[in-house]
């Protein structure tokens, strides 16, 4: 069966924890930002194909859920769910783990858009093309029968 991707291991360094030796709230998010670099790089969206094409990635929307304390020189990885696709956008699953364990520290659920950097209006969306559009077809299909992550499609607020 597949598997969600490996996208980013790290150990967490004492610069980015606060008073209590765990990880601050901003750095989960550096982190999940670094697998989003790591999924663009094996999508064929790395720094090459950026200053050749002039096309990148947006953040749109990111939702974050700290499930866990995350504590100072902790061995972490990110494992990233290709949750769903279009011509132009990705939804991510990213979740945080203590190695190779399978319970969640965190998870993030973001949308991004692909981009034409550059233009005289600023960045517009465009669509993926040639072998990046292969890939996030490829990667999609090995995702597509995972189950689909607990912390996904969620709303914050307070009850009524």
């Amino acid at each position: 069966m597949p598997a969600p991707l490996t996208t980013y291991q790290t150990l967490i360094l004492p610069e980015w924890t606060d008073y209590n030796g765990h990880l601050r709230d901003a750095f989960y998010l550096l982190v999940f930002s670094y697998a989003t670099d790591a999924l663009m790089d094996h999508l064929g969206l790395d720094s090459a194909h950026r200053e050749a094409s002039g096309h990148s990635l947006f953040t749109l929307e990111c939702h974050l859920n700290y499930l866990h304390e995350v504590r100072q020189g902790s061995r972490v990885q990110v494992r990233t769910q290709l949750l769903g696709h279009d011509h132009k956008r990705l939804h991510l699953y990213h979740s945080l783990h203590l190695g190779a364990a399978a319970q969640s520290l965190a998870a993030s659920e973001q949308l991004l858009l692909h981009v034409a950097l550059g233009g005289a209006d600023g960045a517009r969306s465009a669509a993926f093309s040639g072998e990046v559009a292969r890939r996030i077809e490829a990667l999609g299909n090995a995702h597509r029968h995972l189950p689909r992550p607990a912390w996904t499609g969620r709303v914050i607020g307070l009850p009524a």
